[in-house]
């Protein structure tokens, strides 16, 4: 823990707490993960703003627990969390988060990945976005290593519209609000910069030195490859289509549909026109079975497009960046006109009005409307 007023190694209070640093600890991790956190702790030194370690240890690892109660001992400011089994690292981050105080949430590696002087590069960038995304630039690595990596994100790039460099990198910084707004689960970790650019938020990839250490011998699975498929088919679902089932299961319906329809009439002219028999075909059964199979993927869809409708009120997909109101408190003479301007901040950190800040929204509302109008204002309604 390190304050500007204060000494390293100094507890504060939560409400000081301005940064919460969750590293989650799964089945890869560095083999002295004290040296590592010395290491992004010297890193965030240079910030000179107070901050909270958060581990969340995936599943019972006893001899990692003993290295972190070390770390207690000598009074760091560090939270360990044991999960009781394994669940996954985007169910460790999302655990690790519901116990951060600090309205700036970065979450960092339980390896090396990055050099760990380059942290700070990701917090100073959250001030011009809301998501900042590390990218390890120049990246080491073996020649298939590089096909796969540029194959994975020219495919995410494709099936989302969003072009990303590092998606395998888990240093991140970003604003307290896009893990509120966004619930992680599974696998998806990976995908949170696609997700939250889905969402509306601001997200910038920062060049970090890769760490000299990050290497890694292992083979990955035939498995591993085939989950990696599906997650990405999941976040281009999630990203096209979360609020318009029915374009996507409409139109596999629709094709499956016609392709089962135009087999039907062409075997039923076949039999009425040239008397070939179909008793023994199977291509009558196929065009039923697609005719059928598009019919039920559509009637999927529309019951989706029905969810959907019933909860969107509750749904929101979208970010404000500004909101500019007339009339205001201000007031500018402009040819003779009187022109009152307002603008009002939002999550994105816009100017707001003094006497607006910690209003209710409630009562911001109800005095908006109570109000008298002036009648010089402009978009006044006669």
């Amino acid at each position: 823990m390190s304050d500007a007023n204060g000494p390293a190694g100094a507890i504060p209070s939560e409400s000081r707490i301005a940064l919460s640093v969750i590293v989650p600890i799964g089945r890869r991790h560095a083999p002295d993960v004290t040296a590592l956190y010395a290491e992004y702790r010297a890193g965030l030194d240079t910030l000179g703003v107070p901050y909270e370690f958060i581990f969340v240890l995936d599943g019972p690892k006893p001899d990692i627990v003993s290295s972190l109660q070390r770390l207690l001992g000598n009074g760091d400011d560090v939270v360990v969390i044991t999960l009781t089994k394994r669940f996954g690292e985007a169910t460790a981050l999302m655990a690790g988060f519901q116990r951060a105080s600090g309205q700036t949430i970065m979450t960092l590696p339980a390896y090396y990945q990055i050099d760990g002087a380059e942290v700070a590069k990701l917090v100073k960038a959250v001030g011009g976005a809301d998501l900042a995304v590390g990218r390890r630039w120049p990246r080491a690595g073996g020649r298939f290593e590089v096909i796969r990596r540029n194959a994975f994100h020219r495919l995410i790039g494709s099936v989302t519209g969003q072009r990303f460099n590092d998606l395998g990198c888990g240093a991140r910084a970003m604003k307290r609000r896009v893990l509120e707004e966004i619930a992680l689960y599974g696998d998806q970790h990976r995908f949170l910069p696609v997700l939250a650019n889905r969402q509306g938020f601001r997200v910038v990839e920062v060049d970090v030195r890769q760490s000299a250490r990050d290497r890694y011998d292992g083979g990955y699975p035939t498995r591993e490859y085939a989950h990696r498929i599906l997650d990405i088919f999941t976040v281009f679902f999630l990203v096209r289509f979360t609020k318009k089932p029915l374009r996507f299961f409409g139109m596999l319906g629709a094709s499956t549909f016609a392709i089962g329809a135009l087999l039907v009439a062409w075997l039923a002219i076949d039999r009425l026109v040239f008397r070939h028999p179909l008793a023994d075909r199977p291509a009558l059964l196929l065009s039923s079975l697609l005719v059928v199979l598009g019919m039920q993927l559509f009637a999927l869809g529309l019951l989706g497009e029905l969810i959907i409708f019933t909860h969107a009120r509750d749904i929101k997909d979208y970010q404000i960046d500004e909101v500019v109101r007339y009339p205001a408190t201000g007031t500018e003479e402009s040819g003779g006109v009187s022109v009152h301007a307002r603008r009002d901040s939002n999550a994105l950190g816009s100017p707001v009005s003094a006497d607006r800040l910690g209003e209710p929204l409630g009562d911001r509302t109800s005095r908006d409307r109570s109000a008298p109008r002036d009648r010089g204002s402009l978009f006044q309604r006669n």
